[in-house]
């Protein structure tokens, strides 16, 4: 099957930029919010965080930009997306330091799509892990008002600890449009994540001030996963069984960023 029971809620349809054609899943109603999976794909945890941000009061699109729509999480299901990822170099820049993915560029006109059919202020952004800078480039485009960066991985590698995976003209877009429009951007992390250095959340705390809000989060508040160190803030280590917990709270954090940026509040 392309999708599980977790997907059964939501409409479908192909989306081009006259460049690349991906699918895109989308629920809900009010301003749109779009949702960049992780590593491994579009599994049911990002489906239940996209649930969440829908039943909030705004309309939910997620693209598939890699990996098995709806099928879960597996050690060996995430090598080979991962692996895969890497070769396809021609939509991701997995290793440059001021340059970011060229499926951005889609990911900017799907943008456009999204308020333009919902409606709003603007549209909000999350990316996770592997897309988790696309959210700041996708900057350039007006309609973004609402950018987060979940875990944000890119670029991998030791010499790119500090860098932000992004080109120098979109961060100066950024840093322009977050001063001039009174925006904001969040970014999560847990504390020791080895593919999220702690030097990536100072260059994002020293390039856009008090205009990125930093929420660093302890890995012994997260949900335990064996054999994986603390990593996915709003998937596979939040704890839902905790209510009151770091995780939940930073959770309903982002979901109410979303709706004040975009209007839905």
């Amino acid at each position: 099957m392309a999708y599980d029971e977790a997907l059964s809620a939501y409409e479908r349809f192909d989306f081009s930029d006259g460049r690349w054609s991906r699918r895109v899943y989308h629920r809900g109603s009010g301003p749109a919010v779009i949702i960049i999976h992780e590593m491994p794909g579009l599994h049911p945890l990002v489906v239940r965080f996209a649930d969440r941000v829908a039943d909030a009061g705004m309309t939910v699109f997620l693209p598939s930009l890699f990996g098995e729509p709806g099928r879960r999480v597996s050690n060996a299901y995430l090598m080979g997306v991962l692996a895969k990822a890497i070769c396809v170099r021609r939509e991701f820049s997995i290793w440059a330091s001021n340059q970011s993915s060229p499926i951005v560029d889609w990911l900017r006109a799907l943008a456009r799509h999204a308020h333009g059919a919902c409606g709003g202020r603007g549209v909000g952004a999350v990316g996770m892990c592997f897309t988790g800078n696309f959210a700041l480039a996708m900057m350039t485009e007006p309609s973004v008002v609402a950018p987060v960066l979940s875990q944000p991985s890119l670029p991998l590698g030791p010499r790119g600890r500090a860098a932000l995976g992004v080109s120098e003209g979109e961060v100066r877009c950024a840093r322009e449009r977050l001063t001039q429009e009174d925006l904001t951007m969040i970014g999560l992390r847990f504390h020791g994540d080895p593919v999220v250095p702690k030097e990536r959340f100072e260059t994002l705390k020293s390039t856009f001030g008090d205009r990125f809000e930093a929420i660093e989060l302890d890995p012994a508040d997260a949900r335990e996963t064996p054999g994986r160190p603390a990593h996915s803030v709003l998937t596979l280590h939040l704890r839902d069984d905790d209510p009151e917990g770091p995780t939940k709270k930073a959770e309903a954090r982002v979901i109410a960023f979303f709706r004040e940026r975009t209007g839905a509040a």
